[in-house]
């Protein structure tokens, strides 16, 4: 068992929210500047934070976990409240919000036609309410993670950068050894990957007592290719901060805004994560107290009630989700009045990629639909588009949630004048061969003379002796 004292518990999801607001106030006004930057502090008026979605888009999602629980919560329910609540359509998000008015489903919302914001900033800026609900559960908080980041940037960097940012951020709550905490996040992510390969530069910089100057023109030049705004670069902003700063609060932020870029996002993440590490101690009180308690919206739709106005009132929601959360996920923590006490090694058995790599093992151009009994996965080997006549190939994997013996009648419905054929109408999934051969089914469908600008197609799995069925929605474009 593992029991989390609840004052120091609530003192760090307190100093996670406070540290954000001040990071996209100090931060907000530099965003997109891409010459090096002298910020010293705020440059803003006294009173109250500038609005970020940064920290908007986590009100939604709070919303979202108390409404549908952790037990149902998932990436199509979270699409859903991007299309009801989040209003801004840029870069992204516009993408991903037109695909899911489409009838695609995620992850494939965030990877078809966003070849170059899939590798953006727009999701792990937002990855802190996931590690609040999982407080030294990395594993948790990352289920979660990928479920949000994947709708607007389907398999590319962005995700992986959510994952990232998630896992330090929950493992900030019991451990507060950075060089730890980064190998952690780093552990849950692809070794090859271009936010693993700047992450890493930026260590080996710094041991080597390079310039952060140097450094920070060196990760431009890393990330020219896929230009500004994207995660690659950013993330690795985010770590100068918190190495170059040697833990100072002030230092660190200010490394991370003056690399340029995104700097609302760079210092709002940085801020946070020094907050969960240390609590309202690191926070320092002038910066603290020239913004205030106040949270203030640009992002959200103004008709959506029941949100959190403050980071006060902010933190008492998470809090009172996280123990549900973890129970949920199986996870034997307890909040007390007693001291932390973790057992033995703890820390060290937050290592480890495998959960991470069942979550990213699919292609982009994929998708998962939940049954009670079985969950089918959606894939495609590139983007669905056919043309009148032409066909394509269509694999539904089909995983088994309670592992028994289960004869599934298949039925397809197609657009008026299209066709399949090389498909089974019945397989057979048997749990000696869990993930075998028999659980892939795959059907050529060919179209027809008329192909509209979206095509459906629904698959009935109706399971022989039993109750529920199952349709899984196709759309493939024209």
């Amino acid at each position: 068992m593992i029991k989390l004292n609840y004052s120091e518990y609530f003192d760090k999801v307190s100093a996670c929210w406070i540290g954000k607001n001040i990071g996209g106030t100090i931060g907000g006004p530099f965003e997109g500047k891409r010459e090096m930057l002298n910020v010293t502090g705020y440059t803003t008026p006294p009173g109250e934070p500038l609005p970020n979605d940064d920290l908007d888009l986590q009100l939604i999602w709070l919303l979202a976990m108390e409404t549908y629980g952790p037990y149902n919560l998932n990436e199509h329910i979270l699409g859903e409240y991007w299309i009801n609540h989040v209003t801004p359509n840029w870069n992204e998000y516009g993408f991903a919000k037109a695909n899911m008015r489409m009838g695609i489903l995620a992850p494939m919302a965030g990877e078809y036609t966003n070849d170059h914001w899939k590798y953006s900033n727009g999701a792990w800026i937002r990855s802190e309410v996931w590690a609040c609900m999982a407080p030294g559960c990395p594993d948790v908080a990352i289920r979660y993670a990928f479920a949000d980041a994947c709708v607007d940037h389907g398999m590319g960097e962005g995700t992986y950068a959510e994952l990232f940012t998630a896992a330090i951020e929950s493992a900030a709550f019991v451990e507060n050894d950075i060089r730890k905490l980064i190998e952690i996040g780093l552990s849950k992510i692809p070794q090859d990957c271009r936010i693993a390969t700047g992450v890493r530069f930026v260590i080996e910089s710094y041991d080597k007592g390079m310039d952060w100057k140097d450094v920070r023109n060196k990760l431009v030049e890393m990330s020219a290719d896929i230009g500004w705004f994207q995660a690659p670069a950013n993330i690795a902003y985010v770590i100068l901060g918190l190495l170059y700063g040697e833990g100072d609060f002030k230092k660190s932020m200010l490394y991370a805004v003056n690399c340029g870029d995104d700097t609302d996002c760079t210092a709002s993440t940085l801020g946070s994560i020094m907050g969960i590490m240390h609590g309202m101690s690191i926070i320092p009180q002038d910066w603290a107290e020239y913004i205030g308690d106040r949270i203030i919206t640009k992002a959200i739709n103004g008709a959506c009630t029941g949100l959190a106005k403050t980071c006060r009132q902010l933190s008492e929601k998470v809090a009172r989700m996280a123990p549900v959360v973890l129970i949920a996920n199986g996870k034997d923590v307890v909040f007390t009045d007693e001291p932390t006490q973790l057992p033995a090694d703890y820390t060290d058995s937050m290592f480890g990629g495998e959960y991470c790599k069942k979550l990213l093992d699919r292609t982009g151009y994929s998708y998962d639909i939940d049954f009670i009994h079985t969950t089918a996965r959606v894939e495609f080997d590139e983007a669905p588009i056919v043309k009148p006549n032409e066909s394509i190939e269509i694999k539904i994997r089909f995983f088994d949630k309670i592992y028994d013996q289960k004869h599934i009648g298949i039925k397809l419905y197609l657009p008026e004048g299209w066709t399949a054929s090389d498909y089974r109408r019945d397989i057979f999934l048997n749990r000696f061969t869990f993930e075998g051969e028999e659980y892939v089914w795959t059907a050529k469908i060919t179209a027809g003379e008329k192909v509209e600008a979206v095509n459906r197609i629904i698959v009935e799995a109706l399971p022989f002796g039993r109750p529920t069925p199952g349709y899984i929605p196709v759309t493939v474009m024209g």
